[in-house]
């Protein structure tokens, strides 16, 4: 897509929205087409390669950079709904809530200037990376999930971050914790800490920890070197297009890989199904050991070319559910991370600043640019139908109560077509471990027990119709 394309298809803004303080509205869309992989040895060659990747980023940076400047509007009359939370606007306390909330997401974004991706010369992953980036967003929200405690939010004011909220001292959880007694100590160069910074101590740690993971370089279990190995297996490599089916495979190997998570699966859906018995086989452990956490990836597409209108309030039940992670999603060739929304607008995280590559391996690496504080929106309407929904379950009865929550809100869908079931038993089709990945170009369509295979030249990966 050139840049004058994607220009002309920027999103307009509701008069009827009010402005909220000062969030901002970034671009919308990607003007970066994808590279090739640019063959090593070449010297020319890869000296054009480099030149090229460095042209995207720039245009990147100066597009998404730009943008920053340009006001959000939100409306205060209606709740906002992010990752099963609830936020009404219009009280000061709970936009200050909501904000906390928001810029304690992880966000993972376009690099430049990392390590070169194996067999090619690129040092960028700017143009086409997105859907890799919105998956790393959503195995994120996951690890914070699984490693945090419930309701964790960073607490951006103990750390010198000028790119960040400059929010309160003393959180509203932290009194609760510490009661309103709680003492204040001073540290080694007279300041006063408050007992509630000793206490996110730990917490900072493994923050800094699970962002390390994501980390652009070749050692990372979920940084951008690691993905595109693992789609190789698939036929991608860097500079191709990855839909949100192929992302969520390569998730799947990833964390299998990881040596830093063994309590910890992720289970993809096969053709719209949730099988039980393949989730509780790969969740089981010999009694005493409880059951393993897992994180259940479901590709759909909810429509033709188009969204069906019919799924909007579904999908929108399925995001005010506290087990769901997100959602990879995004606009035709653009993907987003979906985190809530408000009316009949979808709020999102958006991947497609181009920002330089952190080291990682430094002591108190600076976190500002995984953070993001700028809540955008965009219509529903506007969503690819091609998405891979995520949830998360810390343990077996955790699972069992999200297959409840979950089919009551697939229940919304009923007079169409579900977009996804759980069913009992075993997949017809049966994976191998570390192997099974979906087919090019391929989409399922059930009619009853009857299944067909047919091509589809849709935008984004193999999904079944619905």
């Amino acid at each position: 897509m050139n840049p004058s394309a994607a220009s002309a298809r920027c999103e307009g803004r509701s008069p009827a929205d009010e402005p909220m303080d000062d969030w901002l509205f970034l671009s919308c869309d990607s003007a970066s087409p994808p590279g090739p992989e640019v063959s090593r040895g070449n010297p020319e060659t890869e000296d054009r390669g480099q030149l090229k990747s460095k042209l995207i980023s720039a245009w990147n940076s100066v597009k998404y950079g730009w943008s920053l400047k340009q006001k959000s509007k939100f409306s205060k009359s209606s709740a906002v709904i992010m990752f099963g939370q609830s936020y009404e606007l219009r009280d000061h306390d709970e936009r200050e809530r909501f904000r906390r909330s928001f810029a304690s997401r992880l966000w993972l974004t376009y690099r430049r200037g990392f390590p070169q991706l194996a067999g090619c010369s690129l040092t960028t992953d700017s143009g086409w990376g997105c859907v890799l980036r919105t998956g790393q967003m959503l195995l994120a929200q996951g690890l914070l999930l699984h490693l945090m405690p419930p309701g964790w939010t960073w607490c951006v004011s103990h750390h010198a971050v000028k790119d960040d909220m400059d929010l309160p001292a003393s959180r509203p959880a932290d009194v609760a914790e510490r009661g309103p007694d709680a003492k204040e100590a001073p540290n080694k160069k007279g300041r006063k800490l408050s007992l509630g910074s000793l206490l996110d101590r730990p917490m900072e740690a493994t923050h800094r920890r699970v962002a390390s993971w994501f980390a652009d370089h070749p050692t990372a279990p979920f940084g951008i070197h690691q993905l595109v190995e693992l789609g190789k297996s698939s036929g991608k490599k860097a500079g191709d297009w990855y839909g949100p089916s192929i992302a969520a495979h390569i998730l799947r190997k990833a964390v299998a890989a990881s040596a830093d998570l063994p309590n910890l699966v992720v289970y993809v859906a096969q053709d719209c199904t949730v099988y039980l018995e393949d989730v509780k086989r790969l969740c089981e452990r010999p009694l005493p050991q409880p059951w393993k956490s897992v994180i259940i990836l479901v590709p759909v597409r909810l429509g033709g070319q188009d969204l069906n209108p019919s799924y909007i309030a579904c999908v929108k039940k399925l995001l005010t559910l506290e087990c769901c992670v997100g959602i990879i999603g995004g606009k035709p060739r653009h993907s987003l991370f979906f985190v809530g929304f408000q009316d009949d607008h979808v709020l999102y995280l958006d991947p497609h600043y181009c920002q330089p590559t952190v080291d990682l391996t430094k002591e108190n690496f600076p976190l500002e640019s995984f953070h993001c504080k700028y809540p955008r929106k965009m219509s529903f309407s506007r969503m690819d139908p091609s998405c891979t929904i995520g949830f998360y379950a810390k343990g077996q009865m955790d699972f069992e109560s999200l297959c409840t929550a979950v089919n009551e809100a697939l229940s919304i869908s009923a007079e169409t077509y579900p977009m996804f079931i759980f069913a009992e038993g075993k997949s017809q089709e049966e994976e191998e471990e570390g192997t099974h990945t979906p087919p090019n170009n391929i989409a399922y369509i059930q009619r009853k027990s009857e299944r067909r295979r047919v091509n589809t030249s849709s935008s984004m990966d193999e999904f079944v119709l619905l």
